[in-house]
């Protein structure tokens, strides 16, 4: 029997633990592709690796008018290390809350899709189709997403994308982009009794912490996303406690904004550091952003707006999303990152969604589907 109730699809979905790292996202994926391969897509599977499996289903239209693309990811981070007051892989429900790991990031998003697209599928005379792509190993820097994007192939072609990413049911028109930093620091050995023989590693790491609390990325804040933020996120240094450590060594975790390029950053921060610290990019996916003016943003304003109680304002996330692997990979269609999960909730011990704003969302979804179709 084809699920109808968005909070008990959740549920079933947060049973299967797909904690990235190690993600483990088959068994998940298969579970919702024989849903949506009994309702009329063709599905295909995808692995980067053993049982990382992404999926995508497609569903045509008539016409020669592209699908909308809808997409989410399926892996979840760890529970951490403080004890959860419910069941994180069961679904209970207080009140209007749904609690579970990834009940917020992002499996409500993912249960309000898959139902909303169900529901598109027996519709008649569809003019464009529609395309789920649901990834493995977003969480751990868009594995899935990239690893599709290698394949053209696979993901088709898309007119427009919503990411289903948490944003309390706010249409969103972009996010930051992300880069990240190794700055190492080296220094010479000793023993920590004659500390004055060696060069300490740590003490400069120090420095290097203190200093990019002054940071200036030299750019004015953009009027839509507002700033860059940069967080260090990790320090390691030494070896044993009774030596004076040669090395050191922190991740600097900077979200971009439209304007600013990894190597930019990299040739600022260098600068500001010094010639004697060592600077090396690790990882980096742009920002995206989408005009307010576009049509199609509008009518997704239309739709939201009654839903919400007011029309919504431009605005875009500080976190980023798949979205900045698959707008460019299908050209730059307007994009906008929209779902029920509570920003604020993501990634927290006791995560919970809004079971009100998990219900509007699949509301929402199908009405954003059925005016793209044409119905």
């Amino acid at each position: 029997m084809t699920p109808v109730d968005p909070v008990a699809y959740t549920c079933d979905l947060l049973r299967f633990n797909t904690i990235n790292p190690p993600g483990e996202e088959r068994t998940c994926a298969h579970h919702i592709g024989r849903l949506l391969e009994n309702g009329g897509f063709r599905v295909a599977y995808h692995e980067f690796a053993e049982k990382r499996t992404s999926l995508i289903a497609q569903l045509d239209g008539s016409s020669d008018e592209p699908p909308i693309c809808f997409t989410g990811h399926i892996d979840v981070v760890p529970l951490g290390m403080a004890p959860w007051h419910y069941d994180p892989f069961t679904g209970e429900c207080h009140g209007d809350k749904l609690y579970g790991r990834g009940s917020t990031d992002m499996k409500g998003a993912l249960a309000a899709m898959v139902l909303a697209a169900l529901r598109l599928a027996g519709l008649p005379e569809r003019k464009a189709g529609l395309v789920l792509v649901l990834t493995a190993g977003e969480e751990t820097h868009c594995e899935g997403a990239h690893h599709l994007a290698a394949q053209p192939a696979a993901l088709g072609s898309a007119g427009a994308i919503v990411v289903g990413e948490p944003t309390a049911n706010e249409p969103l028109v972009g996010h930051k982009g992300l880069v990240r930093y190794r700055i190492k620091t080296t220094g010479v050995t000793a023993h920590a009794s004659m500390p004055e023989q060696g060069d300490n590693a740590i003490h400069k790491i120090a420095d290097v912490v203190k200093g990019l609390e002054r940071f200036d990325f030299g750019l004015a804040a953009h009027p839509v996303m507002g700033s860059p933020t940069l967080n260090v996120g990790t320090i390691t240094g030494g070896l044993n406690i009774n030596s004076v450590p040669d090395e050191a060594e922190i991740g600097v975790d900077i979200r971009t904004i439209p304007g600013q390029t990894a190597n930019g950053i990299q040739e600022r921060l260098q600068a500001a550091l010094g010639s004697e610290v060592d600077v090396a990019n690790i990882a980096n996916e742009d920002s995206i952003l989408t005009d307010t003016r576009d049509d199609w943003v509008q009518q997704v304003y239309d739709v939201m707006e009654p839903l919400l109680g007011c029309r919504p304002e431009p605005a875009t996330a500080v976190y980023f999303t798949d979205g900045s692997v698959l707008k460019p990979f299908y050209g730059g269609p307007p994009t906008v990152i929209l779902g029920p999960g509570e920003p604020t909730c993501a990634h927290k011990t006791d995560e919970y969604c809004s079971i009100g704003k998990l219900e509007t969302a699949t509301e929402a979804y199908f009405e954003i589907m059925r005016r793209w179709s044409g119905v």
